[in-house]
């Protein structure tokens, strides 16, 4: 009788494991795509470029602006030495190149803002990770992935979880 219980048994679990393993089981992930970016470009060729532009222009503004520290050093002492005509020349020097350097600073600023946006904006980049992100989505067995940055922002799904052809047709249209 014990053992005619355990047939019963194995063959009811049986049963219920093809049910379930019959359903559609779905997965979810999500991806950090600002992680993702970072690691990606952190040793790339367009970043080392914008890099080593930032740097360039940070050392020519520091050069420049003591270049301004050194004639406002000398202002200083021509007036104290009362040479008013020195000052006045250098004044108007210290004016010429603190607006040259304003105007060098902001052109830098556009600059480096134009490439950065570049680099964020890389469509070969987007289309690189959406491939992989699919790949590796499908390897993995999920049915969606997610992003971790914006809300309700699906960057791959399964064919498989798109109802939208099975609403329209229940729908009677």
């Amino acid at each position: 009788m014990n053992l005619k219980k355990i047939s019963i048994f194995a063959i009811f679990a049986f049963f219920l494991s093809g049910v379930a393993f019959s359903q559609q089981i779905t997965r979810f992930g999500v991806v950090d795509t600002a992680k993702v970016y970072q690691a990606y470009f952190r040793n790339s060729a367009p970043v080392r470029n914008y890099e080593n532009k930032k740097s360039e222009f940070q050392r020519e503004i520091i050069k420049r602006t003591e270049e301004i520290q050194k004639l406002k050093q000398q202002k200083s002492e021509s007036i104290s030495s009362g040479n008013e005509a020195q000052a006045s020349k250098l004044d108007a020097d210290i004016i010429k190149k603190t607006d040259a350097l304003t105007e060098y600073t902001n052109a830098k600023n556009i600059e480096l803002e134009s490439m950065k946006n570049n680099l964020q904006n890389s469509d070969s980049f987007y289309k690189k990770l959406y491939s992989v992100i699919e790949r590796v989505a499908e390897n993995e067995g999920f049915s969606m992935i997610l992003s971790l940055q914006q809300n309700n922002a699906i960057l791959w799904y399964s064919s498989s979880v798109d109802v939208t052809d099975k609403v329209i047709s229940e729908l009677g249209l």
